[in-house]
């Protein structure tokens, strides 16, 4: 498909691409009939620096001028055989996507034996496997290191995957199921709802889960009001449901920050959050080594990143 949404810029495009090409090759062919006959001075431009430094009309010499003309015949042949006017996609039909799709197939090909033959064993095996850990780990810092960090420690809204708090569930087939189809996660905003005083309630009742310090009467309202609204996602006792993603509020681990002032932000704007599907984009083979290797990072003790 092509950029242009308009004949218009293709045309303007080949245009300048040709009138700059022919204009070149025009300059060079008047100045290469310059010549100083044997025996004659070049005439001088009359310009003079410093009294007596002057600047004659010489000839371009012939191999510096012949280095131009290959250089527009180059030019001439790369547009032919290659994209660079406009719509004309060149003789070879070559494009960076079709290169890609072809180096691409080439290194599926030469390495795919080798996922399939860490695609037929366990999870949990693959996960103690010093060459399957080494391939997982370059994916890792390939795909996910952007989120979640070079050590996975995570970092504010992404989760730490060296510990043993999941969001969705930490077994082989759960952090399968996170890496292959992703995960989309909302805590909707009360703030319009509850009000400033009834979110600095639910606010204290949720630090007080965690045993952080926090005001008794408002704990004793916030917690009415947790019961009455929270509890639907997190649990009547604050543990959360993984199931939904819906976090453990009695563990102090707080993805976007335990303070009183990152709770009362999180309970009044809310949060939206997503983690991207892998499956279709890496293929089922390099998903499965991806999980053994996060799931070793937390359940293999040489694997932790600590």
């Amino acid at each position: 498909m092509s950029d242009f949404v308009s004949d218009f810029w293709s045309i303007w495009i080949s245009a300048i691409v040709i009138i700059g090409i022919l204009g070149v090759g025009a300059l060079l062919f008047t100045q290469s009939k310059t010549n100083v006959k044997k025996g004659e001075q070049a005439q001088t431009m009359g310009h003079v620096w410093d009294g007596d430094l002057e600047e004659y009309n010489n000839p371009l010499p012939s191999w510096w001028m012949w280095m131009f003309y290959i250089t527009i015949a180059f030019a001439v042949g790369y547009l032919a055989l290659y994209p660079g006017l406009g719509k004309f996609p060149g003789l070879r039909g070559w494009t960076s996507v079709g290169q890609y799709k072809e180096e691409r197939a080439q290194a599926e090909a030469k390495y795919q034996p080798l996922y399939d033959k860490f695609l037929k064993q366990d999870i949990k095996v693959v996960a103690a496997d010093k060459e399957a850990q080494e391939m997982g780990k370059r994916f890792y810092l390939t795909y996910c290191m952007q989120c979640h960090g070079a050590d996975a420690r995570g970092a504010k809204g992404f989760p730490n995957l060296t510990d043993s708090d999941w969001l969705y569930g930490g077994t082989p087939e759960q952090v399968h199921q996170s890496v292959a189809e992703g995960h989309r996660g909302q805590m909707p905003a009360w703030g319009a709802a509850f009000g400033e005083e009834k979110v600095k309630d639910v606010t204290n009742y949720v630090l007080s889960l965690s045993g952080k310090k926090a005001d008794a009467e408002r704990v004793s309202r916030g917690k009415e009001t947790f019961a009455a609204t929270c509890a639907a996602c997190h649990g009547a006792d604050g543990k959360g449901n993984q199931a939904i993603g819906a976090p453990n509020l009695t563990d102090n681990i707080w993805l976007y920050g335990g303070t009183e002032k990152a709770v009362i932000d999180t309970i009044t704007n809310g949060r939206t959050n997503q983690m991207p599907a892998w499956k279709d984009f890496l293929g089922e083979g390099k998903v499965h080594l991806l999980t053994a290797y996060v799931w070793g990072l937390s359940n293999n003790a040489p694997a932790k990143a600590k």
